[in-house]
C-alpha cells in the first residue's frame, strides 16, 4: 500500500544488515475538543518519548481525523499501540497495516512529525478498497462520512 521513498519499484534490495522494523499504520477520529493545539502537544510529547525508544514516524491530522505511521523495534511499537488504544483523545481506531520486516526506516530522522493532511481522504479511500474486516470497513466509512467536502477543503488552511 505504501511506496518506500528512494526505492525504485522492482529494485533488488539486499536486506542483510538491515534492522527488523515493526510498523503500525492506523487512522482514527479525534474526540471532541482535540484541535491543532492539542495535536501539537501530542507530537511534542511523542518526540521526547519516541527518541529513547527507537520509534520514528509521522502523524497527519485534519478534519478531526488522525492518520499515523509508526515504526521501530517490535516490543516498543506494540507497547505504543496498547497505549494508543487507551487514549481518550481519539476513537474508531482502524489498523490499516502492521508487520515486521527487514528494511530501512521510512522516517529515519523523525521521532514524530506532524505532516499536512491534504491526502487523508485518498488514503482512507485506498484503505477502504483493501479492507477485509467488516468492522474496519464500517469504521472507515464513518470516518469518510465525517470528512464532508466543506471540511475537507479546509485542510490546507490548518
Amino acid at each position: 500500500m505504501f511506496d518506500e521513498i528512494g526505492f525504485p519499484r522492482g529494485a533488488e534490495l539486499d536486506d542483510a544488515g538491515l534492522p527488523a522494523l515493526y510498523h503500525f499504520v492506523y487512522c482514527s477520529r479525534a474526540a471532541d475538543g482535540v484541535d491543532d493545539l492539542e495535536v501539537g502537544r501530542i507530537v511534542e510529547r511523542a518526540q521526547r518519548h519516541n527518541l529513547a525508544r527507537g520509534i520514528t514516524g509521522m502523524l497527519a491530522f485534519g478534519s478531526g481525523v488522525f492518520f499515523q505511521w509508526i515504526e521501530g523495534p517490535a516490543a516498543e511499537v506494540k507497547k505504543l499501540i496498547a497505549s494508543l488504544h487507551g487514549d481518550s483523545r481519539h476513537f474508531d481506531i482502524v489498523s490499516l497495516e502492521q508487520s515486521e520486516e527487514k528494511r530501512e526506516r521510512l522516517y529515519p530522522n523523525w521521532a514524530m512529525e506532524k505532516v499536512e493532511a491534504e491526502d487523508i481522504h485518498a488514503v482512507l479511500e485506498d484503505a477502504l478498497e483493501s479492507a477485509e474486516d467488516e468492522n474496519n470497513v464500517a469504521t472507515i466509512k464513518r470516518i469518510l462520512d465525517q470528512l464532508s467536502p466543506a471540511l475537507f477543503s479546509d485542510l490546507s488552511t490548518r
